[in-house]
């Protein structure tokens, strides 16, 4: 049976793990640029996760939990109604992430849904999907959006099942990150 439970600041490296898992390791390889050779970038992604504010916080985070072990992770918020433009000086990797977040505004922003591998088919997405509409409900959003890259399948086909629609695409810009994804794609559901 999957549980679900607010994240706590000790769940700092399960954040780092997931967020990664979910990514692709992009945020590893942006806080290895910013940690430089002799740096812990693990520990620049824990210090982010275990921070009070900001999207990446454990403030916006829920665990899953199968056996009394995390299985998996659920972070999201709302979105901007009205963004500011894109930063000139934005990395651009993050610039195509950045455009379609804000083709949703005012939408919870489902920023990271991950599960461990040897807990995948056991309903642990479907769980963290649904305590998500809940989340966005709460907060008084009319849809949730999210994120995905056209490499993980799983992820694609579990957002289908569960009502999410592909309503947007952005190249994936790679500079010197490793990665086989070829397109982000924005999934919208509406929870009103």
């Amino acid at each position: 049976m999957v549980s679900i439970r607010e994240a706590t600041p000790a769940d700092a490296h399960h954040l780092v793990r997931f967020v990664n898992m979910a990514a692709d390791d992009l945020p590893l390889h942006f806080w290895r640029k910013t940690a430089g050779p002799d740096g812990d970038a693990l520990a620049i992604g824990r210090n982010r996760a275990m921070r009070d504010a900001g999207g990446f916080s454990w403030r916006n985070a829920w665990m899953a939990e199968v056996d009394g072990t995390v299985a998996g992770c659920l972070l999201g918020y709302p979105a901007e109604v009205d963004p500011d433009p894109i930063d000139p000086d934005t990395p651009a990797i993050f610039v195509p992430l950045i455009a379609l977040e804000r083709l949703a505004p005012g939408s919870w922003y489902l920023n990271v849904l991950a599960t461990d591998a040897a807990c995948r088919g056991r309903g642990v997405g479907t769980t963290l999907l649904a305590r998500a509409e809940v989340a966005a409900r709460a907060a008084g959003c009319p849809a949730i959006s999210l994120i995905a890259a056209d490499t993980h399948g799983d992820a694609l086909r579990l957002y289908a099942a569960h009502g999410y629609r592909a309503v947007d695409r952005r190249p994936v810009v790679k500079d010197d990150w490793r990665v086989d994804a070829e397109t982000w794609i924005l999934f919208t559901k509406s929870v009103a």
